[in-house]
């Protein structure tokens, strides 16, 4: 990150963090709703110490297209109940099998594989909910930004990244298909985020797909970065289980071009980022910080 404005740039992060913790507490069921367990597990994961890239990448796109960050809240929810519904089912021994996430036991190792696939369902289908509490807007309609989740988070995105990445496991994979298992399992999320923050603000078409593309770009950036971070960092700092793509003979990166080449890739893909943000002018500013934070985090 640029040494400009870091203290500006932690103040967004910690207060958007906080606005989001305290609207998902509201939003989602009490721990003692019946049936107490399956509201517990959505809780436990739901709050297990994400850092809300999502939510936050949809809150600074509303506030860069002039729109405010209330309008955007539930989207925000919306999408980090999605990003952490994935998080469990990935973590299933059926899938990566992981035991720990976000630094604490995975939500099947604390309630079992049977709560996890539900909290995991429960979660996807709450962000619906959730997306269902926006008005809508003159240029997006509800129809619009429950087609937006919806896309983003299916058959031919988000689960179409994770059945190729599954499938992949153990072969000699092309880089192309890797940059397709991180578009679709990654990015797609990532874009919707910022688009869904855009749309929020009823931004103009030509910006709305300016900060598509930003999104994408971005998520491509984040997943190179996630892939080294699991060779470079040890689990302790990522808080789940290190050196796992390398264990499962992932499709990643460093496993195709090697560690110094996907870092001038993330560098490379970050730099696209920026630079498709420059018809937004100073209003893009924390949209820039974001970027080059994700470039340069060690988790």
């Amino acid at each position: 990150m640029s040494d400009e404005h870091p203290s500006k740039m932690k103040e967004f992060l910690r207060s958007r963090q906080k606005l989001v913790d305290e609207a998902l507490d509201q939003f989602l069921p009490r721990a003692n709703t019946k049936p107490k367990t399956i509201h517990k597990a959505m809780r436990y994961s739901v709050f297990a110490g994400g850092k809300r890239l999502r939510p936050i990448l949809c809150l600074a796109a509303a506030e860069c297209c002039e729109g405010t960050a209330e309008a955007a809240l539930p989207l925000a929810c919306a999408l980090e109940c999605i990003h952490t519904y994935s998080l469990i089912h990935d973590d299933l021994p059926c899938m990566d099998n992981d035991d720990f996430r976000r630094g604490v036991p995975t939500s099947h190792k604390v309630f079992g594989e049977a709560i996890a696939v539900l909290a995991g369902d429960a979660l996807l289908t709450f962000a619906f909910e959730l997306a269902s509490l926006v008005p809508g807007w003159p240029r997006y309609s509800m129809k619009n930004v429950i087609r937006e989740l919806a896309v983003a988070s299916g058959s031919q995105h988000l689960i179409a990244g994770q059945v190729a990445d599954l499938e992949s496991e153990g072969k000699k994979v092309s880089l192309p298909m890797v940059r397709f298992i991180h578009e679709s399992k990654t990015a797609a999320l990532l874009r919707s985020s910022v688009r869904l923050g855009a749309m929020s603000a009823n931004a103009p078409p030509k910006q709305l797909e300016c900060i598509a593309e930003f999104g994408r770009t971005l998520g491509l950036a984040f997943q190179v970065i996630d892939d080294i971070l699991d060779v470079t960092q040890t689990s302790e700092v990522l808080g789940k289980s290190a050196g796992k793509d390398q264990a499962a003979e992932k499709a990643t990166y460093p496993s195709i071009v090697g560690i110094e080449r996907s870092r001038q890739v993330a560098k490379k893909l970050t730099e696209d980022a920026h630079a498709v943000l420059k018809p937004f002018g100073r209003k893009a500013e924390m949209l820039h910080h974001l970027a080059d934070y994700l470039l340069d985090r060690q988790y």
